[in-house]
């Protein structure tokens, strides 16, 4: 994965993507940065804010909204919190109480909040409580945005990632052994599977690996059928 500041990839939307070096490896992630409507900009699973990603980010427009999509995916909010004062900060259910030294403007259901309602529709995935990750659907572009659902690993990664992938199942499109062993309540899955499949997406843009430009609805649903 190329580390470049802010990538175009559709009109209004952009991707950071940045290495993550964990025990298992450097995996990667990935911010997904919308423009609303209103010119404010939605950020989806915060990278590192270093000066260069503030600079691009101020290039483009202001920060409105800065989302913590699951109770995994919340190491670098606290930055964009102080960084952005009068930014609003979203937490997954559950988010909020593991992480008490943060201040959660509120908590992500079902239901978009006016921030960003109409531009972008949002679905809780029930059934994996570790990971409580909530679903979104950037409309004018047609793009999914996933955190830890499912990784899209095309090319190999690198080094201990390698084998981290190797072990879990990670290859392609779809949910590895990990994210699947945490799915508990199969049916609240389901459900929740229906509902995203409902909407109108071709793009899938993951937090790890690389984004899925096509054809994303068919894999989707051809990934998560052993549910």
């Amino acid at each position: 994965m190329t580390p470049e500041t802010l990538t175009a990839v559709a009109p209004d939307l952009w991707v950071a993507t940045r290495p993550l070096p964990l025990a298992v490896g450097d995996i990667g992630t990935r911010m997904t940065v919308v423009r609303l409507p209103d010119g404010g900009l939605f950020l989806h699973s915060p990278v590192r804010l270093d000066g260069a990603t503030r600079q691009a980010l101020a290039a483009i427009g202001p920060v409105r909204c800065v989302v913590a999509p699951s109770k995994v995916h919340h190491f670098f909010v606290g930055e964009y919190r102080d960084a952005y004062p009068d930014a609003r900060l979203f937490a997954a259910p559950g988010l909020a109480e593991k992480r008490r030294d943060l201040r959660f403007d509120a908590e992500l259901g079902d239901a978009a909040p006016a921030d960003w309602a109409g531009a972008i529709d949002q679905v809780v995935f029930r059934g994996a409580p570790l990971m409580n990750e909530v679903v979104f659907l950037h409309r004018a572009s047609r793009t999914l945005l996933l955190t830890d659902l499912a990784f899209h690993v095309a090319r190999p990664f690198r080094g201990r990632a390698r084998l981290f992938c190797w072990l879990v199942g990670a290859r392609g499109f779809g949910p590895h052994r990990i994210v699947r062993f945490g799915i508990r309540d199969r049916p609240a899955a389901r459900e929740s599977l229906r509902r995203i499949l409902e909407w109108d997406f071709d793009r899938i843009a993951v937090t790890h690996g690389d984004i899925l430009e096509t054809g994303g609805k068919q894999r989707f649903a051809a990934a998560f059928a052993v549910l």
